[in-house]
């Protein structure tokens, strides 16, 4: 896409954070995503995209890809990040970009990074909009309209996609079953450039 912003790498850690800046507005907005991302992915949805020159038609817009996720370093399948080692992504990315203080969109798991990232810097937050987000998602206890335990897993597992021989998904073929149609290709393609089959299976 010949409008794509330039992707850039801030360093949280040992690990490498995949980062964009879009848009001259008045004030930065960070936005975090959830499970699947790519920075550069992101820019063949085109649903998306118009959301993110939309967001940029007013603001200063900071997109980035989770440790794990789409063009940031990857991590072991076995040892997921912790909500702290992700929010210390968001302040990595915020500083490489020279972001003192910035509004934050968190989308699904992204909105409980939002949330502890402006409690734990109020200072440089300032104003969050969660959109899909959740406490959690499985049954517990104290939160007995989750999902259990047993059928997440069963979601999560890899899944061979029709028409991509070798390629296996990880969410789109059970949570979206057929008849396939182009959005779900586009969905398809995103889920190959955000998290690899083991990291997801393990979120």
């Amino acid at each position: 896409m010949d409008d794509m912003p330039e992707t850039h790498y801030a360093r949280s850690g040992e690990y490498h954070i995949a980062y964009q800046v879009i848009g001259k507005g008045p004030f930065d907005l960070v936005f975090i995503p959830g499970f699947v991302s790519s920075v550069e992915g992101g820019w063949e949805y085109p649903q998306l995209a118009h959301f993110y020159r939309r967001l940029a038609s007013f603001a200063r817009v900071i997109l980035f890809d989770k440790r794990g996720t789409g063009m940031s370093d990857p991590v072991p399948a076995r040892q997921f990040p912790t909500l702290e080692q992700r929010m210390d992504d968001v302040r990595a990315v915020m500083d490489a970009a020279g972001s003192r203080q910035a509004a934050l969109i968190g989308v699904s798991e992204g909105g409980p990074l939002s949330l502890l990232f402006a409690a734990s810097h109020p200072a440089r937050t300032s104003a969050i909009v969660l959109i899909g987000a959740f406490a959690r998602i499985a049954w517990a206890p104290d939160h007995p309209f989750g999902a259990p335990l047993e059928r997440l897993r069963f979601r999560s597992r890899p899944a061979p996609l029709p028409g991509r021989p070798g390629f296996q998904s990880i969410r789109i073929a059970r949570w979206f079953p057929p008849p396939w149609g182009a959005a779900h290709r586009r969905q398809q393609s995103l889920e190959q450039t955000g998290p690899s089959p083991g990291r997801g299976a393990s979120s």
